[in-house]
């Protein structure tokens, strides 16, 4: 699982909070509005010694009550702002986190629709999981719970010490003599708090994608009977999480602990100290004490901020990291402004796709490798062609696909769309033009229905019921409790893989698309569904360019052209006839595979 964050140092400025800070703009008013009446409650919570010295002074050693009406007065009132400030801070902390959640998981989410194949083929499901539940979340408490409590400690610590020196210069700066050793103590915490808060987080990361894998995969673990396996490895992973973050957590104890300590030697100070002020100004001695023992909480609270700080600098690194990453295949700003992009696409300037498409010196590599798949290739598919694109498993076969539709961009070359560089126009105009069918179907949480309806949402009842007919996908709505209502279940799990398939083909049929891929959409089906498809393709492709990725030869006689791939090479091309008089590569797949099907025949 790639992760370039491995500097156990603070990497970015700040703790990497101004590389966040564009995607919260919008919530200024609200952290200023926090900060403020943090800085309020502070500013009372710093007055409220004084009036425990003005009361031990007047009302204790003067033996008066004159102002004690007016004392109350102001000492409720002085609470009633503290409860009100307090309960604005809360409201809008909890709001705070919440819109920050919902803004950065929508921006993460929305940006990853935008990042190419490659991307996905580099990252696992957990890793990307993590970066969008768990590092947001992390971040939107930064900007929330520590920015209210934040700002009423760091203004009640500065209040303090301001007060004490004001009063008593002498015994402020005794008490302030623990300060230094707090500071020499975090230095001495610090990097190996960072180290083992990066462990903790990407053990965890590894955990949400086996978890993850654990329940994708839960067909596949029970057919190979490895659920102990499986269990032991995620049982090893939890365990290394528990020892780490125990670890951590020692380390956060130990330190808590030091703090507690510099706040009993700041008390004892006062006592030692304060002694025979005590006798002189009783007032002033209960001011020292409660000062002393008060602001050490926020001494902590500045230290565990600074670690939490630094604990989710790791989380801001990350996800910005992905908000950053740049896709592999993007528009151009003119292309943008022309005919819009996936989220906001400007169809009133799409031209009408015909379907020719053409290579032109096209050579290719993929992102993450060396070898050159295609190199100097040229090849013209004209409108309405029949193409196949056949070889063994792994030969390169979806290239070709990957880069006609566009997931991909040439290493050099052209790949043109109705003559016109694919580049020159936006990626949803031709994605829109597409129907694909995989070999392995994917179908959307839902009913039937919706996932037809995916393919083209204002179709028909009439327009369904054929596409369906046309594939022989009618005869499994039938089978289904409610029809085209059915539940399909996450992923279709609740459907053979058989009929995941036909309903993936009638979705594609239905969005009528100029250019039709079937990446060996036939491998899933049984064999007489198989030929029913056979027969419909005829009718299927009629007004459309089709290029069919197969496995199995025998469907792909008909083609127009045969594009035969190995190792990731086109070695031969032309008709099924042509293709077998060269007496070459494809003649040796079609022989092998034709004598295959025939003493499985034989055997059965």
């Amino acid at each position: 699982m790639p992760d370039n964050t491995k500097k156990d140092k603070t990497s970015l400025p700040f703790f990497g909070i101004p590389k966040i800070l564009p995607y919260i703009r919008g919530y200024r008013k609200e952290i200023l509005v926090m900060i403020g009446t943090g800085f309020l409650a502070s500013v009372i919570d710093v007055i409220i010694p004084l009036y425990q010295r003005y009361a031990l002074n007047h009302f204790v050693a003067g033996r008066t009550l004159d102002t004690l009406p007016w004392f109350i007065l102001i000492y409720v009132l002085s609470i009633l702002v503290t409860a009100v400030g307090n309960y604005i801070n809360g409201y809008l902390a909890q709001k705070m986190e919440s819109s920050v959640n919902r803004d950065l998981r929508r921006l993460a989410f929305t940006h990853l629709q935008t990042l190419s194949f490659s991307y996905y083929n580099q990252n696992s499901v957990g890793y990307i999981h993590s970066r969008v539940m768990s590092d947001t979340s992390r971040i939107g408490i930064l900007f929330s719970w520590s920015l209210v409590e934040g700002s009423w400690q760091m203004a009640y610590f500065a209040g303090a010490v301001a007060v004490m020196l004001a009063v008593n210069a002498r015994l402020a700066l005794l008490v302030l003599t623990v300060i230094p050793l707090i500071v020499i103590l975090f230095s001495i915490f610090q990097s190996r708090l960072i180290s083992l808060n990066r462990q903790v987080r990407e053990i965890n990361s590894r955990i949400t994608g086996n978890f993850n894998e654990g329940i994708t995969g839960a067909r596949t673990i029970k057919t190979l009977a490895v659920e102990e396996r499986i269990g032991r490895d995620f049982t090893d992973e939890t365990a290394n999480m528990r020892r780490t973050a125990v670890k951590a957590a020692r380390f956060r104890g130990l330190f808590a602990s030091t703090i507690g300590f510099a706040s009993s030697l700041a008390l004892a100070i006062v006592l030692w100290k304060g002694g025979m002020l005590a006798a002189e100004d009783v007032g002033t001695f209960s001011l020292f004490m409660s000062y002393a023992t008060g602001m050490m909480e926020p001494v902590r609270w500045i230290i565990d901020c600074i670690s939490d700080f630094i604990t989710t600098q790791v989380n801001i690194e990350r996800l910005t990291k992905l908000l950053e990453t740049k896709s592999d295949v993007t528009d151009s700003d003119e292309v943008i402004r022309l005919y819009g992009d996936a989220f906001e696409p400007k169809k009133e300037n799409w031209e009408e796709i015909r379907g020719d498409i053409e290579f032109k010196d096209v050579t290719f590599r993929y992102p993450d490798g060396e070898e050159t798949v295609l190199e100097h290739f040229n090849l013209k598919i004209p409108f309405g062609s029949n193409i196949a694109v056949v070889g063994e498993t792994g030969a390169g076969k979806s290239t070709l696909v990957n880069l006609i539709c566009r997931f991909y961009e040439p290493t050099s070359g052209k790949v043109l769309i109705d003559g016109r560089d694919a580049r020159e126009r936006s990626q949803l105009w031709l994605h829109s033009a597409l129907g694909y069918v995989l070999q392995t179907p994917h179908l959307f949480s839902g009913t039937v229905r919706e996932n037809l309806l995916y393919g083209n949402p204002a179709a028909t009842e009439e327009e369904i019921a054929r596409a369906l007919k046309t594939v022989s996908a009618d005869e499994v709505v039938a089978g289904l409790e409610k029809g085209l209502d059915t539940d399909v279940g996450e992923d279709g799990s609740l459907l053979s893989t058989g009929e995941k398939q036909l309903i993936s083909f009638a979705r594609a049929v239905l969005a009528d698309p100029k250019i039709l891929v079937l990446d060996e959409a036939t491998s899933s089906v049984d064999t007489m569904t198989e030929q029913k498809i056979q027969a419909a393709l005829e009718e299927i492709i009629k007004g459309r360019t089709c290029i069919m990725v197969a496995h199995r030869l025998s469907t792909v006689r008909n083609a127009d052209c045969i594009l035969v791939v190995k190792d990731g090479k086109i070695v031969e091309q032309g008709k099924h006839e042509e293709l077998l008089a060269l007496n070459g590569y494809y003649r040796q797949l079609y022989t092998r595979q034709y004598e295959d099907e025939a003493t499985a025949g034989v055997l059965g």
